[in-house]
């Protein structure tokens, strides 16, 4: 493997804690993962950024999907994948995931989580974007993550797993052959540990989730900040479709200057029959695609941008005034709240709706055990690129992808033997310190993003985005180069640097794809080319900190590192 010798600059660690596992992340797949692996018999200890719950999993509105419902199949589900993936899921990964997904459900319904049933017991079903059928499991209405966090969470805490909050993953520790031996970490303030430390292990679970605040308006929380793809990438481990951004057409739109984290209008609202309309009321997805409101979310987020366009307006409206107040309360709790908040009441107007950044499709390329190029390094949940949702995500497959791919990595780590080694990491302070971005680079880097690396782009706004980026990380390498200093170290400075480094890896990948597929919408470039581009565009990080961008010879996956050349 290539490794990059790279670290971000942060003081030596003053403490360290030893275990067979190292799981980064709390939403359903780092916790899955956790709980997986402390049931084979390995010393799991699982590190997050905040509290436990407070990761992107909570914010999940509209539910988790899989073949459970009468007459559904994972044979109809696995098409309805491929459909929404514009050619580039890969096959073996969708056949893994709606095959095992029923019964990886069934599971989490064992560990406690709690599904909204019928008055006769039978899990009630939804249907959303690109599905031809109801199997979209929900709880508390529209409040699914929430609930599932909250059971996987309780099931940790009843089973003693010993759990680090508050805490900013920093770089993977690697022994003298390249192996995973472990992560340094920042505790902020709170905890067992305060300061710089370290968790070493042989084997290391990313879960970090997304990487939204990388644009202005996102519906990801503030901890998305793509440390997991910005650690992996400073590792060696190479990434994948990192391009492929899916923008939710349906965000609560809270005016032209919003910024951070914007309220979610489930796509489950669209599949209970509200409607998408202009200001005059007119429901302009129709005839634009065979299931109208529940086209999949790049084709619905085009048709919203392009009647935004063609009447010169900031947003459009959902309207579902014809559900009323009782079915708003029963089945949309958690929206009808946050509606209200901001003085929109959605049982007497439509609501106002604006696509906005919500879930990055490309990640850490990884097989079909969660494996990256990096062994001993895992990923899994929206940080990996498994090849599950090609080039556009279909609605709820994400909490089930991290479900299946959780227990998988588990699997694997426990049947390997990989937990048995004992790893001896180089001193961290041996490898060059990359230099940190002050904190107000982070406003730059997201408005630069949004312009021209948004939902139109183009190669004039990708390349302008590009220089930015270029300049924003040679002011801050010149200026170590020059003095050997560098912004404050701090959990501020860290989330900027990590930042720069996922933007200008997509930018750079979607400058390479020079057609229209999927969530990766070129104005210069408007049609699908399968001929040029069914491909994958991979990327890794130099040891210069340059961008090594390629492109694979086909629609297929080119294969990590196996178990047996890890050993």
């Amino acid at each position: 493997m290539t490794t990059t010798g790279i670290r971000l600059h942060a003081p030596a660690p003053g403490w360290s804690i030893d275990a067979d596992v190292v799981v980064v992340g709390s939403g359903v797949a780092g916790l899955t993962a956790a709980l997986r692996c402390e049931a084979a018999g390995l010393t799991t200890v699982v590190v997050t950024k905040a509290r436990l719950d407070d990761g992107s999993t909570r914010w999940a509105q509209g539910g988790i999907a899989a073949a459970l419902g009468e007459g559904d199949t994972p044979e109809q589900h696995f098409e309805d994948t491929l459909v929404a993936g514009a050619g580039l899921c890969d096959e073996e990964a969708v056949r893994i995931l709606v095959t095992e997904g029923p019964d990886a459900v069934r599971r989490l319904i064992a560990t406690g989580a709690q599904f909204d049933e019928s008055a006769d017991g039978v899990l009630e079903l939804t249907r959303e974007g690109g599905h031809h059928r109801r199997r979209i499991a929900h709880a508390g209405g529209d409040a699914t993550g929430a609930e599932i966090s909250r059971a996987l969470v309780e099931a940790v805490r009843a089973r003693g797993l010993r759990t680090i909050e508050n805490a900013l993953v920093l770089d993977l520790l690697t022994d003298a052959e390249g192996r995973t031996a472990g992560v340094t970490l920042h505790v902020m303030g709170e905890g067992q540990h305060d300061g710089v430390g370290a968790v070493h292990a042989p084997a290391v679970v990313l879960a970090t989730g997304g990487m939204g605040q990388v644009f202005s308006a996102t519906t990801n929380p503030a901890v998305s900040t793509g440390d997991g793809v910005a650690l992996a990438l400073r590792a060696g481990a190479e990434v994948s479709d990192l391009e492929f951004v899916q923008f939710h057409p349906t965000v609560l739109f809270l005016g032209p200057d919003a910024e951070g984290q914007q309220p979610l209008v489930s796509e489950a609202v669209r599949g209970e029959g509200a409607h998408l309309v202009d200001a005059d009321g007119v429901r302009f997805m129709l005839g634009q695609h065979e299931l109208a409101e529940l086209a999949p979310r790049d084709i619905v987020a085009k048709g919203i941008m392009r009647r935004m366009r063609e009447n010169d307006a900031e947003h459009m409206y959902l309207d579902a005034r014809h559900f009323g107040a009782e079915m708003w309360e029963r089945r949309f709790p958690t929206i009808l709240a946050a509606c209200r908040a901001h003085g929109i009441d959605p049982v007497t107007r439509p609501v106002p709706v604006a696509p906005a950044a919500h879930y990055a499709s490309g990640g850490v390329r990884t097989d079909s055990h969660g494996r990256t190029t990096v062994p001993g390094l895992y990923a899994c949940g929206e940080v990996a690129c498994t090849g599950v949702h090609g080039a556009n995500r279909l609605a709820s497959n994400s909490l089930l992808e991290g479900l299946v791919y959780a227990e998988r990595i588990a699997a694997d780590i426990a049947s390997t033997g990989l937990h048995a080694r004992v790893p001896q990491p180089l001193p961290a302070e041996e490898r060059p310190a990359h230099p940190l971005l002050p904190p107000e680079a982070r406003f730059t880097i997201q408005r630069t993003m949004s312009r021209g690396a948004g939902v139109l782009r183009s190669e004039a706004s990708l390349a302008e985005a590009a220089d930015r980026l270029d300049r924003l990380h040679a002011d801050a390498r010149d200026a170590l180069d020059e003095n050997g200093k560098t912004a404050e170290p701090g959990v501020d400075t860290w989330e900027a640097t990590n930042l720069l480094c996922v933007a200008r890896v997509l930018v750079a990948a979607a400058r390479r794809r020079e057609e229209t597929r999927g969530c990766h919408w070129r104005e210069d470039r408007p049609e699908r080319d399968d001929t040029a581009w069914r491909r994958h565009i991979v990327v890794r990080l130099n040891p210069d900190r340059s961008l090594a961008v390629r492109t694979t010879d086909t629609t297929d996956f080119p294969p990590t590192l196996t178990q047996a050349q890890e050993q």
